[in-house]
């Protein structure tokens, strides 16, 4: 548990409002987009200065509510220092926008290229069919099983019932798995869209993470290649929470011939650190874990219940 205080919170989010807007923005951004009540009687700015005001204005808020507005905050000015404390209670999450979501690979890798690169915009020029493209902006709820089908059902044409869309897109992500464990990750999650409905957020399999257009025997042994270019599953969070589900086999600590290396092994924790300093929160299972059987169930519905309770506030 963080040790900062709603208090201290509170007063860095009104701190870097008055440095960072007008009256009239703070205005606006409190009672326009953070939806809080206006203050009676009027020509209460006459008796606040814009630290009070916003102050007074937040005085109720939990410290949870707070994290969430100095996201908010963050999204309209500069205020890295706030961005930092709002991390200390699980928000925040990954600085910057989702511009190019591609999951779901079943077949050849995609290839890519720049459609505007001062703007990172993109386009599949070759096995566009073999992959899924989310093309919408991401909500401050992030990206909710919801809108998922919503966005499968306009993609595929599908006038169905909801449920028969969601069953013809479970069916489609499935197969991008590559193991009985991964498909055991995603049926363990498809029961809690039963369990709980449909607006929390998606698991998303086999998401690029990383691009390269050549493989590494294309580069040969003194070319540079990206590491872990597909993560196995991704949870996009309000408040741009990014939380990353790795299923591991042999590959990831062993060579071709199941031999130990320790260099492989090295590259995966060091993507590791690298991801969680930019804000991903990173799991991992060992595919010993997921054999059949009720025990791996259990296990993966203890790992969501507790990883929904961490991010539920």
């Amino acid at each position: 548990m963080s040790g900062l205080s709603p208090r201290k919170l509170r007063g860095a989010i009104a701190g870097a409002m008055r440095d960072g807007m007008t009256r009239t923005t703070i205005e606006a951004f409190c009672h326009e987009d953070l939806k809080l009540p206006v203050p009676q009687p009027a020509g209460v700015w006459d008796q606040h200065t814009k630290f009070n005001y916003v102050d007074v204005l937040l005085k109720d808020k939990s410290l949870a509510e707070l994290a969430a507005i100095a996201v908010q905050v963050t999204d309209e000015i500069p205020a890295v220092d706030l961005l930092e404390l709002a991390r200390q209670v699980g928000a925040g999450g990954v600085a910057g926008e989702l511009k190019n979501l591609i999951f779901a690979a079943n077949g050849p890798k995609p290839e890519i290229v720049f459609r505007d690169a001062i703007n990172n915009d993109i386009a599949v020029v070759k096995n566009e069919r073999y992959c899924l493209i989310y093309d919408r902006p991401l909500g401050a709820a992030g990206l909710t099983w919801q809108d998922l089908t919503t966005w499968w059902a306009q993609r595929e044409g599908l006038v169905a019932e909801e449920r028969e869309i969601a069953r013809s897109l479970h069916q489609r992500l499935m197969q991008s798995l590559a193991n009985d464990a991964e498909r055991r990750i995603m049926h363990a999650y498809a029961r809690r869209y039963i369990r709980y409905g449909s607006d929390i957020p998606a698991l998303i399999p086999q998401v690029y993470l990383h691009y390269d257009p050549y493989a590494r025997s294309e580069r040969g042994a003194a070319g540079a290649v990206l590491a872990r270019q597909r993560m196995d599953f991704l949870l996009l969070l309000p408040n741009r929470g990014r939380i990353v589900i790795e299923c591991d086999g042999v590959q990831h600590y062993a060579d071709d011939l199941r031999r130990a290396d320790s260099r492989r092994y090295a590259e995966m924790v060091a993507e590791d650190r690298a991801l969680r300093l930019r804000g991903y929160e990173v799991y991992r299972f060992g595919g010993y874990e997921l054999t059949e059987g009720p025990e791996s169930e259990a296990l993966l519905d203890a790992f969501f219940d507790q990883l929904a309770s961490r991010h539920t506030t």
